[in-house]
């Protein structure tokens, strides 16, 4: 597992910042990257990358119910994600089916199969005890962190 080093200043190897605001959003930029990249790690042995263990748990989130890709794009974390394409890789390891949407037949919806929902809990169990150990901040500061962030991207809406 690769350890970050605990002060931005110390990874980037830069101590010059226009300002506390600039600091904090490279940080939170850094961080975000950080969390990816021991996620990305985790995953690998399941032999699934972040945007595909993403994809999973949004047609847990709707599970047994089928949902169109057009939807499952809209609850992407990562909004560039070529969703088509990750839905190919994961129908070719038979992790979710694809069928045509009885409402609409141009409409493609996809649902996990039962290795789908298998290799979900599996690896979710692996994500969740890992960021337990990554990210053990109390909840007090983990809810006031929170409202930072959402003030910050409310402020950009």
């Amino acid at each position: 597992m690769y350890i970050c080093p605990v002060k931005l200043e110390q990874a980037i190897q830069s101590t010059k910042f226009k300002s506390e605001v600039h600091k904090a959003s490279l940080n939170i930029l850094y961080t975000a990257w950080w969390l990816k990249t021991q996620m990305s790690q985790e995953l690998k042995p399941f032999g699934l990358t972040h945007e595909q263990y993403n994809v999973l748990r949004i047609l847990k989130g709707k599970h047994p119910e089928q949902i169109c890709v057009k939807d499952i794009a809209s609850r992407m974390i990562e909004r560039s994600s070529n969703v088509p394409r990750i839905i190919d890789r994961l129908v070719t390891k038979k992790l979710v089916k694809r069928a045509n949407s009885m409402a609409d037949k141009r409409e493609t919806v996809i649902s996990l199969t039962a290795g789908g929902l298998a290799i979900l809990e599996a690896s979710t169990d692996v994500i969740n005890r890992v960021m337990s150990q990554l990210v053990q901040v109390p909840e007090s500061e983990a809810k006031q962190l929170n409202q930072l962030l959402e003030q910050w991207r409310s402020q950009q809406a």
